[in-house]
């Protein structure tokens, strides 16, 4: 029993000298209160789940994407790619690119160009692509469609 006693006294006592929050120091804290200087957030994604869904027909800036909602991909794709082809003969990267993001794709041009429209449609992340290699006289264009809980 007196082992007992003095194992809360000595508890109590070691609860007692630790200090209260409001008597340690500012300087103590490894992650010190900086009110203001976090970055701000990231810009409103303009690709992704949020985008709106390209019109089945010419787009805005007359590329023909076809009736592709409830299209076969395996069948829509390659019809696609050879739209895309015929509207772009004889065209340089830059005037294609102009082009691709005036009919809603995002285009980035680093090794290649590679242009998207990616969207989400009733749990189906929705794909067209157009890349244009750099030694390739033709653009790839394709169409891809990946549901969940598709096997």
């Amino acid at each position: 029993m007196r082992v007992l006693l003095v194992a809360m006294a000595m508890t109590l006592a070691a609860c007692a000298s630790t200090p209260s929050d409001e008597q340690v120091a500012v300087g103590d804290n490894p992650f010190p209160v900086a009110r203001g200087s976090a970055l701000p957030p990231p810009a409103a994604a303009t690709s992704g789940p949020g985008r709106s869904a390209p019109p089945e027909g010419a787009g805005a800036g007359g590329l023909d994407f076809g009736r592709w909602r409830g299209a076969d991909p395996a069948a829509y794709a390659p019809e696609f790619q050879a739209r895309v082809r015929q509207r772009y003969a004889g065209q340089n990267a830059g005037q294609i690119r102009t082009d691709l993001e005036a009919n809603g794709f995002l285009c980035e041009d680093e090794q290649r160009l590679d242009c998207r429209i990616e969207i989400m449609e009733r749990q189906c992340a929705i794909d067209w692509y157009v890349v244009i290699e750099r030694n390739r006289a033709e653009p790839v264009a394709g169409y891809e469609v990946m549901c969940l809980g598709a096997r």
